[in-house]
């Protein structure tokens, strides 16, 4: 019991917030985050120099290239939040249960020698 209700349970909370921080990882929320609005897969972003036709349409294709960037990263983001959400909620589930666990015996005794048979 002493194993179960320390290093065990010490264990679980590990294992749940080292899977929270594998599912941000693996989404790069943060890294998201700090590049939202950065331009989308645009090799020449740079600044162009040229008559105001050429410069007005790079400022456009960089304009552009953010919003697709921005709606891309920001699905993402969302995705990942969700997935990290419902682990979220299985973690707590499995961490309540192992706390359950041992006393179930206990219950089912108790249940036994009282009678009580499920409906």
């Amino acid at each position: 019991m002493s194993w179960w209700y320390g290093n065990g349970l010490f264990s679980r909370i590990q294992l749940v917030l080292n899977r929270l921080k594998a599912s941000a990882d693996f989404f790069s929320v943060g890294l998201l985050l700090n590049t939202l609005f950065s331009p989308y897969k645009q090799i020449s972003a740079g600044n162009v120099d040229g008559p105001i036709g050429i410069r007005l349409r790079a400022f456009f294709d960089r304009t552009l290239s953010r919003i697709i960037g921005a709606i891309i990263r920001s699905s993402v983001i969302i995705s990942g939040l969700i997935i990290m959400s419902i682990q979220t909620i299985f973690g707590i589930v499995i961490l309540l249960s192992w706390l359950i666990v041992p006393m179930l015996p206990a219950i089912g005794l108790i249940m036994w020698v009282i009678g009580w048979v499920p409906k």
